[in-house]
């Protein structure tokens, strides 16, 4: 069994080639496929454009969705995540793109996550949709008396991974709890995590990771987090990625956390950097022939000290570099990534069309699947970029 890239012989919208990404990446078993908009090549003004609401915008995207998936043998109804990145002037119009969605899924119900993000790189774009696909068994959870912000419906798939729904400060009413103290509400959404977990047998020391979206006001005090992290997660800690955003998902939200988890037992993966022995998160965690990844940014893993300020295409650099260590840690190489989500601030937008030099560098054929995102900032101010990667070991 092989990963290979999902190309598929009609796609419309643009040429493919040429790109350090793939439309998506399989094993013949699951699709991991990257994010997905409505931007289309015009033939008239030849330039890549978006055109619509966020109704069209996502149509547009889900068409383009189903061609990637159709090409690898794949259908909607094998769809067990979805995550939509919904820019802030897009948010608004947030219920159109679940009506589109709800419609295409019918009865199928995947996990959805929902990132609200600064905006996506065509600037026009409300909405990117990225996928996860399986043709193995598959167990759900979940689901009663769902809304858009208060979700459980949790997937399981066959090779142990579970996914879990957005996590946010939300109660069974609606309301948001613990407003104006970013510790408390970090704390609710991993107890929130792990009642959910509890409904199929585990718990948090099963999570493999957690990817955490909060305002710019928390950046001061983002370290609070710490202490529930150390009380409720472990003993091995998963991995972690900290990405600030102007806007969450509802006035009052200080943090939403995107939480994965595993039925095998985590193996955390450590090139030897000595920083992470102080920490709660790890760079790495094999779970089964998955390895998630922390996100990485240009930080040195001795002193400690942002590096390249400045400069997008040296902190990439670093930053493949980093990862590809911890991939030859795990006994692995950039062969085995398959995904990658590279969030870049405003700043770091003028250089980052030539990011993909530094990718087909450092990175190989087949290209892993990759969505971009415009952050409204990262833990460091000095960070241009950080890019959340996640591999796999056939």
């Amino acid at each position: 069994m092989t990963i290979h890239d999902i190309r598929p012989e009609i796609f419309p919208w643009f040429r493919y080639d040429g790109y350090s990404f793939s439309l998506g990446l399989t094993d013949d078993t699951t699709a991991w496929l990257s994010g997905h908009s409505a931007s289309e090549f015009d033939v008239e003004t030849k330039h890549i454009v978006v055109r619509g609401g966020m109704t069209e915008q996502a149509q547009t995207a889900y068409a383009k969705v189903e061609a990637v998936l159709k090409a690898a043998g794949f259908d909607f109804g094998d769809v067990v995540r979805v995550v939509e990145n919904v820019t802030a002037h897009g948010a608004d119009q947030y219920a159109d793109a679940v009506a589109v969605r709800e419609r295409i899924f019918g009865e199928n119900r995947p996990t959805i996550v929902t990132v609200m993000v600064e905006r996506l790189l065509r600037p026009a774009a409300f909405i990117e949709i990225e996928v996860t696909a399986t043709k193995s068994k598959v167990q759900r959870s979940g689901g009663q008396g769902d809304t858009d912000l208060r979700r459980s419906v949790i997937t399981e798939v066959e090779d142990g991974t579970v996914y879990l729904p957005t996590m946010l400060p939300i109660d069974e009413t609606g309301n948001v709890v613990f407003e104006g103290d970013f510790a408390a509400q970090y704390r609710y959404c991993l107890e929130r995590a792990g009642e959910l977990l509890a409904s199929i047998g585990l718990d948090l020391s099963h999570v493999v990771k957690t990817l955490d979206y909060s305002t710019l006001e928390t950046r001061e005090v983002y370290r609070k987090c710490g202490r529930a992290r150390k009380e409720l997660l472990g003993p091995v800690y998963p991995c972690a990625a900290g990405i600030l955003m102007d806007r969450l998902h509802a006035p009052g939200v200080m943090i939403a956390i995107d939480v994965m988890a595993s039925r095998h037992i985590p193996v955390a993966v450590n090139p030897g950097w000595k920083r992470y022995e102080t920490l709660t998160y790890n760079p790495g965690i094999k779970a089964g022939r998955m390895l998630f990844m922390s996100g990485f940014a240009a930080l040195d893993m001795e002193t400690q000290e942002a590096i390249f300020p400045g400069d997008v295409l040296a902190q990439t650099q670093y930053i493949y570099e980093s990862i590809n260590k911890v991939l030859e840690a795990a006994g692995g190489g950039p062969e085995n990534l398959i995904k990658t989500i590279e969030y870049v601030c405003t700043d770091g937008l003028a250089d980052y069309r030539r990011v993909s030099e530094v990718r087909k560098r450092l990175l190989r054929e087949p290209w892993p699947a990759s969505t971009g995102a415009i952050c409204s900032g990262l833990l460091r101010p000095e960070f241009l970029i950080e890019v959340d990667p996640m591999a796999i070991f056939l």
